[in-house]
């Protein structure tokens, strides 16, 4: 089964990141790193659908099993650079895919709204947005070492098994129809 992760974080050596490469290397998924600027800003113009950057999203979107969407929580949602991704994608690559969601917060509620937004825009675009979330605190990364710490690798590891089973289930159902 395929995993696509997108890196909602346009910092390039933000935690967000630090998580995206975590999943990508311990679940051999597909990233998307949005902090590599290569997804312009979206304006719904046609000559957009034909942008490399935009294909590959799209298809890489279309081709997963599950996806992982990550966001810093900004003035109280996701950044704005998952959200412009995001614009570029609809049902035709979300319709009924689970989707995992992940927040980094500044500490005690932070990325709480953050995970709201995004599971409200994934509604919009009839993604099956998993029940289990997490928001992961400063404490749970070690940046001198741009890793996460045992415990913020065992709570993705949480949402990651649950992620795991929607997929199963999803794949169960579309090949008995």
């Amino acid at each position: 089964m395929k995993i696509l992760v997108i890196n909602g974080t346009p910092r390039k050596f933000g935690r967000t990141g630090v998580i995206g490469k975590y999943i990508t290397q311990k679940y051999k998924a597909d990233l998307i790193d949005l902090s590599e600027g290569k997804i312009p800003m979206y304006n719904g113009e046609e000559d957009q659908d034909e942008i490399t950057s935009v294909k590959q999203l799209r298809q890489l979107a279309y081709d997963a099993d599950g996806v992982v969407l990550t966001s810093p929580e900004y003035h109280s949602g996701m950044s704005g650079a998952l959200k412009n991704a995001i614009d570029f994608l609809g049902s035709a690559q979300f319709e009924h895919k689970p989707v995992a969601l992940i927040a980094v917060g500044g500490g005690g509620k932070g990325g709480i709204n953050a995970l709201g937004n995004m599971r409200t825009v994934a509604r919009g675009i009839y993604a099956n947005v998993i029940p289990k979330q997490l928001v992961l605190d400063p404490d749970r990364f070690d940046m001198e070492n741009k890793q996460l710490t045992e415990q913020g690798m065992n709570q993705v590891d949480e949402v990651m098994k649950e992620l795991k089973v929607y997929m199963q289930h999803s794949v169960q159902r579309s090949t008995r129809q």
